[in-house]
C-alpha cells in the first residue's frame, strides 16, 4: 500500500454519543474515512497514524441526507464511516490534552 495513499484515507474522527459510547464500552474508535477506503487500508493507515495494534475494521456506507434551502431540495453527500476495534490495552487519545 502506498504511504500517501494511507495518509489520506482517515479523514476525521467522529465525535458523537454512540461514537463515545462505542469506545468506551468496545474498545473501538469511529473515525471518517474516504468512500472508496477497502477495511486493509483503514487498519494500516490507523495502525502507522497512531502506533496501535488492531484487531478488526468494520464499516457502514451513510447515506446523505435531503435537505431543504426556502423552496429548493437538495442533498448532502454520501460518506463512510469505519469502526475500528483495537487490540486489548491500546487506546487512541483524540481529546488532544497533552500528558
Amino acid at each position: 500500500m502506498n504511504h500517501e495513499r494511507l495518509l489520506q484515507v482517515i479523514l476525521a474522527p467522529v465525535v458523537s454519543e454512540k461514537s463515545t459510547m462505542v469506545s468506551e464500552k468496545n474498545q473501538q474508535v469511529v473515525f471518517r474515512v474516504t468512500t472508496d477506503a477497502s477495511k486493509p487500508e483503514i487498519k494500516a493507515a490507523v495502525e502507522l497514524l497512531f502506533n496501535v495494534k488492531v484487531e478488526g475494521v468494520s464499516t457502514v456506507n451513510v447515506g446523505g441526507k435531503v435537505k431543504r434551502f426556502g423552496r429548493m431540495t437538495g442533498r448532502r453527500k454520501n460518506w463512510k464511516k469505519a469502526y475500528v476495534s483495537l487490540a486489548q490495552g491500546q487506546e487512541i487519545d483524540l481529546t488532544g490534552a497533552a500528558q
